[in-house]
């Protein structure tokens, strides 16, 4: 073989390398800029109230008597809800808990930005950890209104960060075909792919319908 048939030859299996390549970077989920964000600023308002959440408890820790920043009254209160069993289910403050579950997203927000394309088991373990955490925030939602009967704020303001991040990671996994979806409901997330934020305030709504409903005798007590 001449030294310009190797090179040819060389060259086309080169050709042929990158192609391969490309199609198959091609075939990986690539979420926009705005679903980055989303991870980012959800994830950053969740670490926050974590973050805050772990101060206050630090500050019970060290001085049973103290009253909080978030003690509003005694239905709106922090550390009553903190010293429950259910603030510590897996034996520790569930605080922590957020502290690294909220960080998670971030990093695969800025990762996105920073141009990665992450493979289809990294999106469905992604996905399936959102997930887990939705439903927490769901447990504990229950638990807070309906058996501690006292409101959190700062819990409840990592709801509100978690309730937009479960939908806009679902709708995009199923839409994407991570998540798999009943083929009949394939065109419903078509078009429900840019229209997260739709399920977001129909759940949020939901929630503050039921709070409102729940703490009705309450409220006229904070004026």
């Amino acid at each position: 073989m001449t030294r310009s048939t190797a090179n040819v030859t060389n060259r086309a299996c080169h050709t042929k390398s990158v192609t391969s390549a490309k199609t198959e970077l091609s075939d990986l989920p690539n979420p926009s800029k705005s679903f980055a964000w989303s991870l980012i600023v959800t994830g950053i308002v969740g670490w926050i109230a974590a973050f805050a959440l772990t101060l206050e408890r630090l500050h019970v820790a060290a001085d049973p008597n103290a009253t909080l920043s978030c003690d509003i009254s005694p239905f709106i209160s922090c550390k009553s809800v903190m010293l429950t069993d259910q603030a510590k289910l897996f034996g520790f403050p569930n605080p922590l808990i957020g502290l690294a579950a909220f960080f998670a997203p971030v990093l695969v927000g800025v990762a996105i930005l920073a141009g990665a394309r992450f493979a289809r088991w990294f999106w469905r373990l992604f996905a399936a950890g959102v997930a887990a955490g939705f439903i927490f925030v769901l447990w504990l939602f229950v638990q807070s209104a309906f058996v501690i009967n006292v409101l959190c704020p700062y819990c409840m303001v990592a709801w509100a960060a978690m309730l937009p991040m479960f939908w806009r990671v679902f709708i995009f996994g199923a839409n994407d075909g991570f998540i798999e979806t009943p083929l009949k409901l394939v065109g419903f997330f078509d078009r429900a792919a840019s229209k997260a934020w739709l399920f977001t305030l129909a759940t949020e709504a939901i929630v503050v319908a039921i709070i409102v409903w729940r703490f009705w005798n309450f409220w006229p007590t904070l004026f």
